[in-house]
């Protein structure tokens, strides 16, 4: 980056709003964490991401490990997670590791999410069935919440290879299954380059069909140019498809390679869009310009 695109990006954070800078938390309870992973060479989308909110998860013993490496073979607009190269082979005692990981930690709630990974077989589900499984071998009461990827594109690509995908995860009983959809059916392609809105709709209503007991969660990233009403309709396809759970956010631009912020929605605006989405039956809202996909998720 030059020096000028270097003080261009200093500018945008600085005219960030106040209501979008605070504490990363206490140094020792990030520190701990970032120990315990590098020592293994495991990954944490709280790190990878740079989370605002690491700090606070960490210190309520939740953390959010991402997996099958730091490189994803989508080139998402707005993710930080690095793209553009081809992933490294999947690490096979990655699962073990993560598991002594969340021992160490003494988690009690965890979320494991991926890069997407494309040129898998079966896009990386046999991963994340199998952390899990290594998890519960060392404590089965810790609860698991999956963050997954579309499963849709490479080998077996499709509807029906999606949903066995899907099942894999289903039939492994995670406390809930969440999927973002982050934007607007509109700004899906600009913002999602790779994903579909109708996609991202189909696998929350796979895991319903699959089993209607698991809990399923998404979330909306704002600051992208969407509106009220393109937000409420959002809101709207996903109640249609039986989701649960709902996190709402800021969307804030972490180089100038990646898409500028639209607009940056004001704490009030967030209240009123929580208190329309609990209106609206999901029966758990997060709503907030800090709020992130396992924000409180552990509640």
């Amino acid at each position: 980056m030059t020096s000028s695109q270097q003080a261009q990006l200093k500018s945008e954070i600085m005219a960030m709003p106040s209501w979008l800078r605070r504490s990363i938390g206490k140094a020792s309870e990030i520190s701990t964490v970032q120990r315990i992973i590098k020592q293994r060479q495991i990954h944490t989308i709280c790190e990878e991401g740079r989370c605002p909110n690491r700090g606070e998860c960490y210190a309520q013993k939740t953390a959010t490990f991402l997996l099958m490496g730091p490189t994803c073979t989508r080139s998402c607009a707005f993710c930080q997670v690095d793209k553009g190269h081809a992933p490294m082979p999947l690490d096979l005692e990655e699962p073990k590791k993560i598991a002594e990981a969340v021992q160490l930690l003494g988690l009690r709630y965890v979320v494991l999410t991926s890069v997407a990974r494309d040129d898998l077989a079966d896009q990386g589900a046999g991963h994340f069935v199998q952390t899990m499984e290594a998890i519960r071998q060392l404590n089965n009461e810790i609860q698991i919440e999956v963050l997954t990827p579309d499963f849709w594109g490479g080998v077996g690509s499709g509807a029906e290879g999606q949903r066995q995908r899907i099942a894999m995860i289903v039939n492994t009983k995670p406390a809930c299954f969440n999927h973002n959809i982050e934007t607007v059916r509109r700004l899906t392609g600009p913002v999602r380059r790779g994903a579909k809105y109708d996609r991202s709709l189909q696998v929350l209503s796979v895991v319903k069909e699959i089993d209607s007991s698991i809990p399923t969660k998404s979330g909306l990233m704002l600051g992208h140019g969407e509106t009220i009403d393109e937000i409420t309709e959002t809101m709207a396809d996903l109640r249609a498809v039986g989701c649960d759970r709902l996190t709402i956010g800021q969307y804030m631009r972490p180089s100038l390679e990646h898409l500028p912020v639209q607009k940056y929605w004001t704490p009030e605006e967030f209240d009123h869009l929580g208190s329309v989405a609990w209106k609206m039956g999901f029966s758990h809202v997060r709503s907030g310009p800090l709020v992130r996909s396992s924000y409180h998720a552990g509640d």
